[in-house]
């Protein structure tokens, strides 16, 4: 038994994704999450900012002793896996996944991939796709405007800014006739209502943040590694900016009242050195 907690980050609230999934799990499980809130969003960073970035966020959860850390952010999974890779604690993104769970899921190997410019661009779902389904058909496109219409709460099915930016996205997937498509970015299963409204019934929707916890379950159990004791888990969130902001749309997200503090942290000042010590 492990009863230390698991780390999970994002570059804003669509890790929150993962954290609601993990709780339905493993309910026993502490949680210690973080939102880059305040440099949100990822996907338009270039490759040296994201690697900086995902070396700040998983230097502060391994602050917190966490035993392992989930990238709930499909572009550092896609773009820094090598930095997740070199951490001292087991560490996964969303990309193998999600990926995975798409080929089983697909009939007519036809899968959209939807994420920010920088998953797409990274290409790193489409070569997973093809190492398990090499005749796979694959349909990727960038939605830039999703993550900040999650972030401000435009996730109803009756939000016609949301609908009209789905529609012009989605379009040319419908028309290529995918019968899957991944949620490539854990911001992305928030819309998955308006999302599935567009392609229709008939299109099986990847929940990233989904498959990432079951992975992270999985993992733990083999491992002998779940939590030991018989409480209810703790959530402990942090963000880099707008905690008030985190704490309205965090209810909303987690299906839950968020209790607690929220606490405030300067990220940049993980990677900056103690002081020394004034000579006597």
């Amino acid at each position: 038994m492990d009863n230390r907690p698991i780390g999970v980050f994002d570059s804003g609230l669509g890790g929150l994704t993962v954290v609601r999934q993990l709780m339905r799990r493993l309910p026993g499980e502490d949680i210690v999450y973080f939102g880059d809130t305040g440099r949100v969003p990822y996907g338009n960073r270039s490759r040296e900012t994201l690697e900086k970035y995902a070396r700040q966020d998983c230097r502060f959860l391994l602050g917190k002793n966490v035993k392992r850390i989930i990238a709930a952010c499909g572009t550092v999974s896609s773009v820094a896996p090598h930095v997740l890779a070199a951490l001292p604690v087991r560490a996964t993104g969303v990309v193998e996944q999600a990926a995975d769970a798409a080929v089983r899921a697909t009939l007519n190997r036809k899968i959209g991939v939807l994420g920010t410019q920088a998953t797409i661009q990274s290409g790193a779902f489409e070569r997973r796709i093809r190492e398990q389904l090499p005749s796979a058909e694959i349909f990727p496109q960038a939605c830039p405007l999703f993550v900040p219409l999650v972030e401000n709460g435009w996730i109803g099915r009756d939000d016609e800014v949301t609908i009209l930016t789905a529609r012009r996205y989605l379009t040319p997937l419908k028309e290529a006739g995918v019968d899957t498509v991944i949620l490539g970015c854990t911001h992305f299963p928030l819309l998955a209502p308006v999302i599935g409204d567009v392609m229709g019934e008939s299109v099986t929707l990847i929940d990233s943040g989904k498959a990432a916890a079951e992975d992270c379950e999985r993992q733990l159990r083999r491992d002998g590694a779940l939590n030991g004791t018989k409480k209810a888990g703790e959530l402990h969130f942090y963000v880099s900016d707008r905690p008030q902001d985190f704490t309205k749309v965090a209810s909303m997200f987690l299906g839950c009242e968020v209790t607690g503090d929220i606490h405030t942290l300067d990220i940049e000042q993980v990677d900056r050195p103690e002081p020394a010590a004034a000579g006597r």
